[in-house]
């Protein structure tokens, strides 16, 4: 499994009237921990659309179990538990500075051409950045 965690101070800008995190960040959140877990791979975003593949998303899930609030910092924990195909499945914790888990969720995004916008296989470099996280160890 990979695992990576990232650190997100909550914007003025982010909350609501009521003083929380409004709900549509947290969709920007996981971007932001997507984009630097896997940059911590040494995978960029520029680089794969640059090479004519995008990654679109299919599927985001939030579960709000607290509210975050301006002026927290938020630890985002970003974890790939299945090597990827066609898809790629982020799964993620968003803790408070007291570590409380205040939110899960998940996004699926697909690989396609950014040509032919069809889905085409995850490309080789990225299988042998992520791959050594699922090797089983010997004990």
């Amino acid at each position: 499994m990979f695992d990576f965690t990232t650190q997100i101070r909550v914007r003025y800008a982010d909350t609501d009237q009521m003083g929380y995190v409004y709900y549509g960040n947290y969709a920007r959140y996981f971007e932001i921990g997507r984009v630097e877990a896997l940059r911590s791979l040494g995978i960029s975003y520029k680089n794969l659309e640059e090479q004519g593949i995008m990654m679109p998303v299919l599927e985001n899930f939030s579960k709000y179990l607290r509210p975050a609030y301006y002026d927290d910092l938020l630890s985002l924990r970003v974890m790939i538990k299945e090597i990827p195909g066609t898809r790629i499945r982020f799964e993620y914790e968003i803790h408070n500075e007291e570590g409380t888990l205040i939110h899960i969720g998940h996004t699926v995004l697909v690989f396609i051409s950014a040509e032919t916008k069809k889905v085409v296989s995850f490309p080789g470099y990225i299988k042998e950045a992520i791959q050594r996280f699922f090797e089983k160890t010997l004990e």
